[in-house]
């Protein structure tokens, strides 16, 4: 860890990708065509996603945001200063969240980073006369370290222990599979669809670290 000349380092961060990929519009047009028609064939699409990879299925859609996603993690890597070879593995899974649906608070165990790329973000109805911290449709990320706003005072940065993010289409998010985040519900009459992913690193003596 690099201390700074006069003294200070910032310890512990966790970074967070957020990115709209380029030209997404016809990609995300095959991709919820697709996704649907998965969604008509298998009833728990969305909650059996450890009984399925769709990156391993041939559909050109499939094939692009493959790439994709696995550029975003090749631009993590190297801004986590990460410079050792690393292999991975993607296992990604159908997200179809209709009117009501959303995810509790969870991490990802088992993999290194985690991720969601959104296809289709219905608008969200008013919510005049219902309580206004209501976040229809977003997801939040919260600080991985417990109670660490707790002695927060006036222009500490980490008196805020959530991070909430509007998702929109052709948004991508990469984060460390560790970090606690939930996805707030749907309350559109049309469904929100995505694709989340795991990325699972292969097994090499070059990924043990020094202590």
């Amino acid at each position: 860890m690099n201390q700074n000349e006069d003294g200070f380092t910032q310890l512990w961060p966790t970074l967070f990708l957020q990115r709209l990929i380029p030209s997404a519009e016809i990609a995300n047009q095959a991709l919820l065509q697709f996704l649907m028609k998965q969604d008509e064939s298998r009833a728990q699409l969305t909650t059996d996603y450890r009984q399925q990879n769709l990156f391993e299925q041939s559909h050109p859609a499939l094939q692009w945001l493959h790439q994709c996603i696995n550029k975003s993690i090749s631009d993590y890597l190297s801004k986590s200063g990460v410079s050792v070879s690393i292999q991975w593995q993607l296992q990604g899974w159908a997200n179809i969240n209709r009117q009501g649906d959303y995810h509790a608070l969870h991490n990802h165990p088992h993999s290194y980073l985690s991720g969601t790329y959104y296809v289709s973000m219905p608008d969200q109805p008013a919510t005049a006369g219902q309580r206004d911290d209501l976040n229809p449709g977003d997801i939040s990320f919260f600080d991985p370290r417990p109670q660490a706003n707790m002695m927060a005072i006036a222009g500490d940065p980490q008196i805020d222990p959530e991070h909430r993010v509007t998702p929109a289409p052709g948004l991508l998010l990469l984060w460390p599979s560790f970090v606690h985040h939930a996805v707030h519900p749907n309350f559109a009459e049309q469904a929100r669809v995505s694709v989340s992913f795991n990325v699972v690193l292969r097994r090499s003596d070059a990924l043990i670290p020094e202590q």
